[in-house]
């Protein structure tokens, strides 16, 4: 099943940090997922998800954790 569509952030909430105000939006992975078009993304993988079943997670959220993997060497057996 398609990922549900993630929410837009509320910046309303004062009890709340905001994710820019606590990352360094000038580091190399920020700036990276700046220039990703999720949204073409996100079109391009659609037909690959099923009707039936739970709902898929974020491609962003997956796409991004294989990035990780990739860029710092990871596995899966890594504890």
């Amino acid at each position: 099943m398609r990922p549900k569509q993630q929410r837009k952030a509320r910046h309303d909430d004062l009890s709340r940090a905001r994710l820019d105000q606590i990352t360094n939006m000038k580091h190399e992975l920020v700036v990276l997922a700046d220039k990703i078009d999720w949204a073409r993304l996100d079109e391009q993988v659609a037909e690959c998800f099923s009707d039936k079943g739970r709902p898929a997670e974020p491609v962003r959220l997956m796409v991004g954790m294989f990035m990780l993997k990739h860029t710092y060497r990871l596995s899966d057996a890594e504890t």
